[in-house]
C-alpha cells in the first residue's frame, strides 16, 4: 500500500507520470494501473482455480448422478469423497487422484446444500439432562474389558456424570439414572435420548418405551424426548460429553476390583470437574450446577428398584432362555413357569409362587455354556450318582474332591454329593467344597456332621489348621497304672 500511496500522492500534486515513474523506480505501467484506478474498496478474495482439475472430466455426469441419488437416502448412507473415489476406479477406470474427486464432491455438496440444513444453537433450560452411551476400556479384576459408558450431562451447567455398564438395556439406563439422582438428590424434569439407549424409540412421531423406563418416569415424575433420528445435534452436549469423558477419565484405562468400584472412580472424578469454570459462562461448573440441582425435581421417599419380570417356561432340563443365553434353574423346575426378574446386573429366577429360587450374575451377549449355580446340580446327582463323570460340576471342584467322586462307589458317592448339598444350603457351595477338600487331604471320612461343621466355620471366617491333632497325651487316662489324681498337689497317689 505504501508504493500506491505514494504513486497516488505525488499524482495529487499534479506531477507527470514519467516524473512519478523516474522517483519511485517503478514502471509507467505500473502509475498508470494506480493513477487510473477509481475505486479502492476491499474486496472479497476470489478462488484461484487449482490445476489438474480436468482430471474428473468425463466424469462429472456419473459423480453427479450418484450424488443426486443420495438425496433419498440416510445421511449416514450417503456418498462420501473417499467412496465416490473408489467407486471411480473399480467401477469406471478411473486413473487421477483423489484430490480432484475431493474438490469435485465439495463443491458439489456447497452448490447444493438446502437452505435449512446445518444446525442451530439450542439453549437449554436448567432442570434438563441429556442421556446417551459410549464404549471405553477398562481392567476390572485384572482383565481389560470393553464397557459401555453411560453419561449423563446438564447442558445448562455443563455439569457432566458417567457410569460404566457392561450392555446398553434399559435396566442399565434405570440404574444409571437413579443412581445420578441418588448422588445429586434431585431429578431432572427432563430427560432428552436418542433412538439407542434401550429404553425407548422413536418412529416418525410415534414413541414406544420400555415398561420398565415408563415405571421409573411415574416414579420421578421426569418427562421424556426422544431426539429425531439421525439427529445427534439435538443432544449435543452429551454427545461432546462421551469423547471428552472417555479422554479424560478413562485415559489410561482405570483399573479396579470389581466394576461397582469403578463406578464410584468414577462418580468421584466427575465431581472434581464441577471446579471448572464454564467455557462460555465464566462461572464455576458447580454454581451452575446449584441452579440445575434447585430447578429440578425433589425426589420420592423410596429408590426405584430397576428391574423387569417376564415368564419363562423352563425345559426338560430345569433350563430357561434370557436373551439368548441359558440358565439352569435346576432339574426339578422342569417343564414349569417360572418369572426372571432382570436387573442390570443379575438374573434372578422365581418360582410359581414368587419365591427367589435361583441368582446369577447377568450374562451380556451370547454365552455359548449354560449358565448355572453349582449347588444347583447337587440334587440331580445325589439321585444319579452315575452321572458325575460327564457332570458341569466336575470340573469345578479341586482335584482331591474329584479324584476321591471319581473312584468312590456309587454308594460313598451319593454320602459325599449329599454331605456337600446340606452343607451348601447353610454355608454356601465353596465352603462346602472346600471343607470336603480338607477333610479328604486329611484322610478323615467326609460325613455329613464333620463336613457341616467345618463348612460353617470356614463361611464365617475360621480356618482350622490343616494338620491333624496328637492326642497321644491322653492316652494316660487309659492306662492301668493310673489310680487317682490329687487336685490340690497335682501328684499321683
Amino acid at each position: 500500500m505504501s508504493v500506491q500511496e505514494n504513486i497516488r500522492t505525488l499524482d495529487s500534486h499534479g506531477i507527470a507520470g514519467r516524473e512519478i515513474a523516474r522517483r519511485l523506480g517503478v514502471s509507467r505501467d505500473a502509475v498508470a494501473k494506480y493513477t487510473g484506478q477509481q475505486n479502492f474498496s476491499p474486496k472479497p478474495p476470489t478462488p484461484v482455480p487449482r490445476p489438474a482439475g480436468s482430471a474428473v472430466a468425463g466424469f462429472e455426469d456419473t459423480i453427479e448422478t450418484w450424488l443426486t441419488e443420495d438425496q433419498r437416502r440416510p445421511r449416514k448412507q450417503r456418498h462420501t469423497a473417499k467412496r465416490v473415489f473408489d467407486r471411480l476406479m473399480n467401477e469406471e477406470n478411473y486413473t487421477g487422484s483423489y484430490s480432484p474427486v475431493q474438490r469435485f464432491v465439495r463443491k458439489w455438496n456447497d452448490q447444493h446444500r438446502q437452505a435449512g440444513e446445518g444446525f442451530t444453537e439450542l439453549v437449554w433450560p436448567a432442570g434438563t439432562a441429556q442421556v446417551d452411551f459410549g464404549q471405553a476400556e477398562a481392567i476390572i479384576a485384572g482383565i481389560r474389558q470393553i464397557l459401555h459408558i453411560f453419561v449423563v450431562t446438564f447442558p445448562f451447567s455443563n455439569m457432566r456424570f458417567v457410569q460404566a455398564y457392561r450392555g446398553e438395556t434399559a435396566e442399565c439406563v434405570c440404574h444409571g439414572l437413579r443412581t445420578v439422582f441418588d448422588h445429586i438428590g434431585a431429578a431432572p424434569r427432563h430427560l432428552v435420548f436418542d433412538n439407542a439407549t434401550g429404553i425407548g424409540r422413536r418412529v416418525g412421531t410415534k414413541v414406544v418405551e420400555a415398561k420398565v423406563f415408563g415405571a421409573f418416569k411415574l416414579h420421578y415424575r421426569s418427562e421424556s424426548r426422544f431426539c429425531n433420528p439421525y439427529s445427534g445435534n439435538e443432544k449435543g452436549n452429551v454427545e461432546n460429553a462421551v469423547g471428552f469423558l472417555r479422554r479424560n477419565l478413562m485415559v489410561p484405562e482405570p483399573e479396579a476390583a470389581t466394576l461397582q468400584g469403578l463406578n464410584d472412580i468414577l462418580l468421584t472424578r466427575c465431581m472434581a470437574l464441577a471446579e471448572t469454570v464454564h467455557y462460555r459462562k465464566g462461572l464455576p461448573v458447580s454454581e451452575l450446577f446449584a441452579q440445575d440441582v434447585a430447578a429440578s425435581l425433589a425426589l420420592p421417599g423410596v429408590g426405584f428398584d430397576p428391574v423387569r419380570y417376564e415368564s419363562r417356561t423352563a425345559d426338560k432340563k430345569g433350563n430357561i432362555l434370557i436373551d439368548g443365553n441359558t440358565y439352569a434353574a435346576g432339574s426339578s423346575f422342569h417343564s414349569r413357569t417360572l418369572t426372571v426378574g432382570l436387573r442390570h446386573d443379575v438374573v434372578e429366577i422365581l418360582d410359581e409362587h414368587s419365591a427367589p429360587v435361583r441368582s446369577f450374575p447377568r450374562a451380556f451377549g451370547v454365552q455359548a455354556e449354560t449358565i448355572f449355580e453349582p449347588a444347583a446340580l447337587l440334587p440331580l446327582l445325589v439321585t444319579k450318582p452315575g452321572a458325575w463323570s460327564h457332570s458341569q460340576l466336575r470340573p469345578l471342584v479341586p482335584e482331591p474332591v474329584r479324584d476321591w467322586l471319581d473312584n468312590a462307589t456309587a454308594t460313598n458317592r451319593r454320602r459325599l454329593l449329599s454331605a456337600v448339598e446340606a452343607a451348601s444350603g447353610s454355608a454356601g457351595f465353596d465352603a462346602a467344597i472346600t471343607a470336603a477338600d480338607l477333610l479328604i487331604q486329611r484322610g478323615d471320612t467326609p460325613e455329613i456332621a464333620a463336613l457341616g461343621m467345618l463348612a460353617r466355620r470356614l463361611a464365617g471366617g475360621t480356618s482350622p489348621a490343616v494338620e491333624n491333632v496328637d492326642l497321644s497325651v491322653y492316652d494316660v487316662f487309659t492306662t492301668g497304672s493310673f489310680t487317682s489324681l490329687n487336685t490340690l498337689t497335682g501328684e499321683i497317689a
